[in-house]
């Protein structure tokens, strides 16, 4: 028996270690690219290391990339603090203050989930032209708040919902209302969650390319789209190239390097109390 769970063990980690060299694999040739001289870059030499490090490929890189870099921030920040504060808010609602066509408006907003983007881009780009906000940050932002909308709205209504509804009318008898409640109570118990939905928020809306490259203009382009024009037409730098990759997937890599032990945390504590 005991001699099964190990083999059990062996095999479970052997596949563990097969599916992380997979996945570990483009960042491996991303980053020794990187740092090569650009006569090392070739199909022959993709898996060798560096005969010497080139730090000046990142500088290159950052300085073709650094003039979008504030559009990505701008973007990013409110368009996951916004959409996470919404989702709670609707959580909060649809949970927690039951009214008439809940039960649909709730699938609804649900259904948000799965429109594929690419269905949406024409009316989505002639409806941002009719309100004014076509070429510039403010229109790519609210497109990723509305999007964002579906996905918090159902992670905060399931947490708010195993929260038991004794605790609101006990606030409700001491006069609390529906405001109070949320900011008094429900905020500061869903804190997981909003680790949660901040950081799944800004590793979507960094990422964006399609959205960021239909309906901005050069001069708002986020650092996604920047990354795929510099490839040029003719001669492509790869080790730049791959430099610039490694920095643009730098904030991401950092919020779960440093964060990532909160969002399990988060994940976990709504799978608890779910």
């Amino acid at each position: 028996m005991r001699s099964h769970k190990k083999i059990n063990s062996l095999l479970t980690y052997s596949a563990l270690f097969i599916l992380t060299l997979f996945f570990l694999t483009p960042m491996y040739v991303m980053l020794v690219t990187g740092f090569k001289g650009f006569e090392e870059v070739s199909l022959k030499t993709m898996w060798d290391l560096p005969r010497e490090l080139h730090f000046d490929n990142y500088f290159e890189a950052f300085e073709k990339l650094s003039p979008y870099l504030l559009n990505s921030l701008n973007m990013v920040f409110p368009a996951a603090i916004i959409s996470s504060i919404l989702g709670s808010l609707n959580g909060y609602i649809l949970s927690k203050w039951r009214f008439r066509g809940a039960d649909i408006i709730f699938p609804m907003i649900l259904f948000g989930m799965f429109i594929p983007y690419q269905s949406i881009l024409i009316p989505l780009v002639e409806f941002m032209r009719n309100i004014n906000l076509y070429g510039g940050l403010p229109g790519l932002v609210l497109t990723h708040i509305i999007y964002g909308i579906p996905i918090t709205t159902l992670t905060f209504r399931n947490y708010y919902a195993t929260i038991p509804n004794e605790l609101l009318e006990a606030a409700k008898i001491d006069g609390a209302g529906l405001l109070s409640i949320y900011w008094e109570i429900m905020l500061p118990i869903s804190i997981p969650s909003f680790v949660v939905m901040l950081i799944w928020q800004f590793t979507q809306v960094w990422n964006d390319f399609l959205f960021a490259v239909v309906l901005t203009n050069p001069t708002n382009w986020p650092i996604t789209v920047a990354l795929n024009n510099m490839a040029g037409s003719q001669v492509i730098a790869w080790n730049v190239q791959m430099a610039a990759s490694l920095l643009t997937a730098l904030p991401t890599l950092l919020i779960y390097i440093f964060l990532g032990q909160y969002f399990l945390r988060g994940v976990m504590a709504g799978a608890l109390k779910g």
